[in-house]
């Protein structure tokens, strides 16, 4: 028998072990194209073609996860329907949850205004004109309690788009539950909790780097032992894309923060094979398809390589980079914005195709105002067809093996490598963050792609190609402005009826633990059941830690 023959055979044996091992119940009995032909769960590639096929992509839910985190993928679950939304009061945002559940959301996923996002309450000098404006505004648990009313909190999975007030918003939510007699142990979800990111790419932070990461630490040890189920930090390369990486360095930018994450638990005394299962990833999907789809793959095999053998991570579930995707908020266009319905369904369809977790679909009327809810339903429904009609789901990594798409995921893997080598040099993320490489090189990226769409190398259309005479807007969503009063006059309610000697004895512990090294999830939470509000326990972590002022970066 020759060697290729060899090869062959094992791949097929190898596969054989695969299917028997993923014997189980699917979505459906049967996968059938609309001609009738019954799909397989994985293509592989032809006999005499396989080359180092199990060592660059091997099988589903195996190292080097290039195919996928799981087996089945799609064929068993489909990715969590996961609509951003918030907006006004808790109330508000309330009914537009129980709105997109009945449309079919599978998870809930939180937009914060502002003040909550910077650490002020919605009384604050800072937040006027802001409360309610780009999210929800949360001030103390009453608030947290009347947005999740009704919510079956240990039915579904909550994402919270949080990241310097990340664990104060944990702590409310666990409190809700707890008033609920519901375990933590049932909870499932995310914060964001990326702060490393804030400070190259979108700017929402408080306090210096230093303690900014020792926070994040904190969340993630507090979740370890106490929320089981709960993905601690959702580390984000979609906010660095939208700053204007290309995504080699959204990869690369993305898995070096994460590094720099990994590095402090260790430092802490976590063991990897302990938290590593609970990191999650939050990537962007843009219009350019292959790449995003290659993009997705390479990452996940590079995160792989990186927990197994850099930080000796012994379990596959440690090495497993599971992603949420969201589509590009920065390609949507106040032009034609219909268009933009069609941009999203691509984008979606290329996160699907990359093996997504879950995924948020922006509305296309996104770039003119906050998405009414038509809009949000169809951006929906446009994930509800690919998942339904569109076939791509009834097939494990269904590009995998196509020429273009190896390609790219191998020069996508080899260039993020070499850039995050460069920050190694450096002596890692939190010092090229700090002298400003990380924020320079985004700014030249940026700056060469409007240069690009300026003098028509990159084309948008309706931008500068198919453009067409200006036409009345359509009708667009408006925040009632009444509802930033009655945010302020329930705040002073709640000032009103608690114990002042309660919140400043609850605060005085907060500033203690601060001081010190103790983890600061406890302190926090006694605070907020205390009935302190988010920006009084801010502040009392600004007398401690101070605030973080970016220098120019040039």
């Amino acid at each position: 028998m020759t060697d290729q023959h060899a090869k062959a055979g094992g791949l097929r044996a190898e596969l054989e072990r695969w299917l028997a091992r993923i014997a189980g119940p699917t979505r459906r009995p049967r996968f059938l194209t609309g001609s009738g032909l019954e799909l397989p769960p994985l293509f592989l590639p032809p006999a005499g073609a396989e080359g180092d096929y199990v060592g660059s992509l091997g099988f589903p839910g195996d190292p080097p996860f290039t195919r996928g985190i799981h087996p089945t993928m799609y064929r068993g679950r489909l990715w969590t329907m996961r609509q951003y939304a918030g907006f006004g009061s808790a109330e508000e945002s309330n009914r537009r949850y129980h709105y997109l559940l009945a449309q079919g959301q599978t998870g809930l996923s939180v937009a914060f205004d502002l003040p909550t996002q910077m650490g002020y309450d919605s009384d604050h000098t800072l937040a006027e004109g802001e409360v309610g404006r780009v999210g929800v505004a949360i001030d103390s648990i009453e608030d947290m309690e009347r947005l999740l009313q009704g919510l079956p909190l240990d039915r579904i999975s909550t994402s919270m788009t949080i990241n310097a007030t990340a664990g104060l918003l944990l702590g409310l939510y666990l409190l809700v539950a707890e008033e609920r007699g519901i375990p933590a142990a049932k909870l499932t979800g995310t914060v964001q909790n990326d702060l490393l990111k804030e400070y190259v790419a979108r700017g929402t932070y408080i306090y210096p780097p230093g303690p900014s990461l020792r926070l994040t630490t904190d969340v993630i040890a507090f979740s370890v032992d106490n929320v089981p189920g709960w993905n601690p930090i959702s580390i984000s390369g979609y906010h660095i894309r939208e700053a204007g990486s290309t995504a080699v360095e959204e990869v690369a930018f993305t898995l070096g923060n994460g590094i720099a994450y990994v590095e402090s638990a260790l430092r802490r005394g976590l063991d990897p094979d302990d938290f590593g299962p609970r990191l999650s990833f939050f990537f962007n999907a843009h219009s350019d398809f292959l790449e995003e789809v290659a993009k997705y793959r390479a990452a996940r095999r590079l995160w792989g390589r990186i927990m197994r053998e850099r930080f000796k991570a012994e379990t596959a579930a440690a090495c497993r980079l599971r992603f949420h995707t969201q589509t590009a908020g920065s390609t949507l266009t106040a032009q034609q914005p219909e268009v933009n319905a069609v941009r999203v369904a691509l984008q979606a369809l290329a996160a699907v195709c990359g093996g997504t977790q879950s995924l948020h679909t922006n509305a296309h009327d996104e770039a003119l105002s906050l998405p009414s809810e038509a809009a949000a339903k169809l951006a929906l429904r446009t994930q509800q067809v690919i998942a339904e009609e569109s076939g791509v789901a009834s097939v494990v990594d269904p590009l995998g093996g196509a020429y273009a798409i190896e390609a790219l995921t191998d020069e996508i893997e080899t260039a993020a490598a070499k850039l995050i080598a460069e920050i190694d040099l450096m002596g890692g993320m939190l010092r090229a963050i700090e002298t400003g490489w990380v924020q320079r090189a985004i700014h030249r990226s940026a700056y060469r792609a409007q240069r690009e769409l300026e003098n028509g190398e990159r084309r948008v259309v309706g931008v500068n190609c198919h453009v067409e005479e200006a036409v009345a807007p359509a009708p667009q969503f408006t925040l009632d402005p009444v509802l930033e009063t009655a945010q302020r006059q329930r705040l002073a309610a709640l000032r009103a009826a608690r114990s002042s000697a309660a919140v400043t004895r609850a605060l005085d512990e907060v500033k203690r633990i601060a001081a010190g090294d103790g983890n600061l999830m406890p302190p926090l939470i006694a605070a907020l059941r205390a009935r302190a509000t988010i920006g009084e326990i801010s502040d009392a972590l600004r007398a401690v830690f101070g605030v973080y002022r970016e220098g120019a970066v040039l």
